[in-house]
């Protein structure tokens, strides 16, 4: 099977699984994983070989930018401190005890061992956002998450990147007193190097979307804009996956400083596509990949029993950070009994996934004396065989266990209420600017009432939600369904004219686009 006929097969695969995925309440990544693992060992199944650099350079900026771009710099100043000591300390504890295990476990060399613990010390910040935007956590504890998966991810690359050049090194590199002294001048050169990148590239990119007035132009910037930046990043020889992770999160916050709505509406759109089309692809390879890499291994060997022991002890390493770091946390707060649930959410949401496999399949073939690297296909079924194994197992279970410890959708209607709340003050802000722009008579009488009959409907359909009236909530919902019913008769009557030629293509694009834009309202309040 070529390389376009499996992207291909992986997307409409993903379709599929996406589509069921939603009726079993179940995080799309991990089924992707389950799917793509059933269907490599079919009989028949072509084997899938995925290049080295395929992952890292066309998958992991776009994904690592747009997660780093949704996070709030309000609630990462909120939760920094903590973020701070996972993302250092949890990365550089849980690198040591899988490079001890893996060492004791699966005679692997020191150096590939410790490649491997770099490889792993990650938590993804693909997996993670996706199952958090489906779980609906809290704020605070879906900023932790998702701010410790990104930062985290930044630490354990450049780990990564000293790991690597010990171990093609030989021997060499790797003795000496010196050499704890300069891996941590590296690590202080490759990730302040990535984010000096990153903030030069989103300092450019918001500059040139400035001046820049359509739509579709400032869409294929903020495409190229992760790339720009993983590139310069690697031609600079620093931190690449840095660079875009500080780049998403400068323009994540100056995004409505720099962009109209209609700009935004369609570079979320399209962002979306690319987003789920990507985390198809990979999602799938990780399960399609597995048998693939186990077939190459040539021996069977105790792998899967290797597998197991490193993943429980990234699990064991990841409980030992989290709940202490909680309870010092709670401490400081003044509360005596810290709570368990957030705690055990957060260490349950430390699933490994594209950054870890991207990580690994970058593992050069050779040393630097040109001799094969000891053990290299070993570390990537190891690898590929913990990421599948978080992903399933954790995934299919962080949301049970989310909603046992009271933080799942069902028991969380704080976030609901908060939009809810928002949406009267903002519709109460429109009629108060309305009523001074009716004082002061600059526009027509006619206009003004429709206006503010139009806010007063909406606040008062917001004011029912707010006192749980009864009533009002039946009369806001049947006024929806009515508004539902009249614009698919709008839709219809749409459609004729077109057929009939009596408007042209870009009028009805026009007018769709209109009657697309309020569906999308009402289905959004709905929500």
């Amino acid at each position: 099977m070529g390389s376009v006929e499996t992207v291909v097969f992986l997307v409409a695969l993903a379709t599929v699984v996406a589509a069921f995925a939603g009726r079993l309440r179940v995080p799309a990544p991990s089924l992707l994983v389950a799917v793509g693992l059933g269907v490599a060992l079919l009989p028949g199944v072509p084997r899938v070989h995925v290049p080295p650099g395929a992952v890292g350079l066309v998958v992991l900026p776009p994904l690592l930018y747009a997660a780093s771009e949704e996070l709030s710099w309000r609630d990462l100043r909120a939760v920094w401190r903590v973020v701070a000591a996972l993302a250092v300390g949890l990365v550089l504890a849980s690198a040591a005890a899988v490079a001890v295990v893996a060492a004791a476990v699966a005679s692997l060399p020191a150096s590939m061992a410790f490649v491997l613990g770099a490889v792993l010390a990650s938590t993804d910040p693909v997996a993670v956002t996706a199952l958090a935007r489906r779980l609906s956590l809290p704020a605070r504890v879906q900023a932790l998450v998702q701010a410790e998966s990104l930062f985290n991810d930044a630490t354990s690359l450049v780990l990564f990147q000293i790991a690597v050049s010990l171990a093609v090194g030989g021997p060499a590199a790797a003795a000496g007193a010196g050499v704890v002294l300069h891996a941590a001048g590296q690590f202080v050169i490759l990730a302040g190097g990535g984010a000096l990148v990153g903030g030069a590239v989103a300092a450019g990119a918001v500059a040139l979307r400035r001046k820049i007035t359509d739509p579709v132009l400032e869409t294929v910037a903020a495409l190229i804009t992760p790339y720009a930046a993983y590139l310069l990043g690697e031609t600079l020889h620093v931190s690449a996956v840095t660079a875009v992770i500080v780049a998403g999160l400068v323009i994540g916050a100056r995004r409505s400083a720099i962009t109209t709505a209609q700009t935004r509406l369609q570079v979320h759109a399209v962002y979306q596509t690319v987003i789920f089309v990507l985390e198809s692809v990979v999602f799938s390879l990780i399960g399609l990949q597995l048998p693939t890499l186990v077939r190459d291994l040539g021996r069977p060997g105790p792998w899967l029993l290797a597998a197991l022991a490193i993943t429980a002890t990234l699990i064991a390493t990841r409980v030992a950070w989290v709940f202490p770091l909680h309870a010092a946390s709670q401490w400081r707060r003044g509360l005596r009994r810290p709570a368990w649930p957030v705690p055990a959410v957060v260490t349950w949401a430390g699933t490994r996934g594209v950054v870890p496999l991207a990580a690994a399949l970058s593992i050069p073939l050779t040393t630097t004396h040109g001799t094969p690297l000891p053990q290299r296909d070993l570390v990537l079924v190891l690898a590929a065989a913990v990421i599948a194994l978080t992903l399933v197992l954790q995934g299919f279970t962080l949301e049970p266990l989310a909603r046992l410890a009271g933080l799942g959708q069902a028991s969380a209607p704080g976030p609901a209420h908060e939009e809810t709340l928002a949406r009267l003050r903002l519709a109460e802000a429109g009629l108060a600017r309305l009523d001074e722009i009716a004082d002061s008579g600059t526009a027509p009488d006619p206009v003004i009432d429709r206006l503010r009959t139009s806010l007063q409907a909406r606040i008062g359909n917001t004011q029912a939600h707010i006192d749980h009236d009864s009533d009002r909530e039946k009369e806001a919902r049947s006024e929806r369904e009515l508004r539902g019913d009249l614009i698919a008769a709008e839709n219809a009557e749409l459609a004729r004219l077109y057929q009939a030629g009596t408007i042209g293509a870009a009028t009805r694009q026009r007018l769709q686009r209109a009657l697309d834009l309020e569906a999308a309202r009402l289905t959004d309040g709905q929500r």
